[in-house]
């Protein structure tokens, strides 16, 4: 299916790894110009380099997009190098905290900024342009885990919470004028990171090395789904190259779970 998507340009927040990664590497190869974004100088230079050797169009953009300034200098960046943003993906956020009575205001405060204000910021500086050319489509990564909050991390499950009550406010503010904005909520996704965790409890309980018997298991005692799995990053990441397209031009202010069926099971 073709999106749709060549000559698009694409800024991907936190895309120097993880699922952001493979969000802009699907967008770059449906044909997008992509800018991969890292915190640190570097950080994202690894992809950049790779996909370029493909014959992607790809730039790296750097700003700490958890203040004003830092999300300033990333702005100008994507701008200098490509003159306009069309699909905004605000897929950076982070997941940590601790429990209740561990958790200090500042905490709330801290992970507001990144989860929420990162990019209500790029918002700010790209939708603007968007409207002006009567295209394009804002994307926020969410979590199914703030309608099925756990005890611990209360102020990172609270903060994904808001991100589909952000979209549909401003979905109704951008009415009309062909901007589309949708949350595509994942659960729990098997990055690097994830899949190192699954299988020390694998060591640790027996499972053997099968990663199919791990996931099964695993999946069973921390995200029970029918599905019986955790998603892969590709399937996430075409998601949000399909909501990105203009074959999704219908959906608006949505919140969509993929989650392997996880939101229907008893929590």
């Amino acid at each position: 299916m073709d999106l749709g998507l060549r000559g698009r340009v694409a800024l991907v927040t936190g895309s120097h790894r993880g699922t952001g990664s493979g969000i802009a590497e699907q967008l770059a190869r449906e044909g997008a110009a992509v800018g991969v974004h890292g915190f640190e100088s570097g950080q994202a230079e690894p992809l950049v380099e790779r996909l370029r050797a493909d014959g992607c169009e790809v730039a790296e953009i750097v700003g700490d997009i958890s203040c004003d300034a830092g999300a300033d200098t990333a702005a100008r960046q994507m701008l200098e190098r490509f003159g306009r943003v069309d699909v905004l993906v605000n897929n950076y956020g982070v997941a940590e905290g601790r429990r209740w009575f561990e958790t200090s205001t500042d905490d709330w405060v801290a992970i507001y900024q990144k989860n929420v204000l990162s990019g209500v910021r790029l918002v700010h500086a790209f939708v603007p342009g968007m409207r002006e050319r009567a295209w394009g489509r804002v994307i926020w990564l969410g979590t199914v885990g703030s309608i099925r909050p756990g005890p611990r991390m209360p102020s990172y499950y609270a903060s994904k919470a808001v991100l589909p009550n952000v979209c549909v406010s401003l979905a109704k503010e951008l009415a009309g004028t062909g901007i589309t904005v949708n949350v595509v909520s994942p659960g729990i996704i098997a990055t690097q990171e994830i899949e190192a965790l699954f299988r020390k409890r694998a060591r640790e309980r027996g499972w053997g090395e099968d990663w199919s018997e791990i996931q099964r298991r695993g999946a069973r005692e921390l995200f029970d789904n029918p599905s019986g799995r955790l998603a892969r990053i590709d399937e996430v990441a075409s998601l949000v190259a399909f909501v990105a397209s203009d074959r999704a031009g219908y959906i608006n202010g949505a919140q969509l779970r993929i989650d392997g069926g996880a939101s229907g099971c008893a929590v």
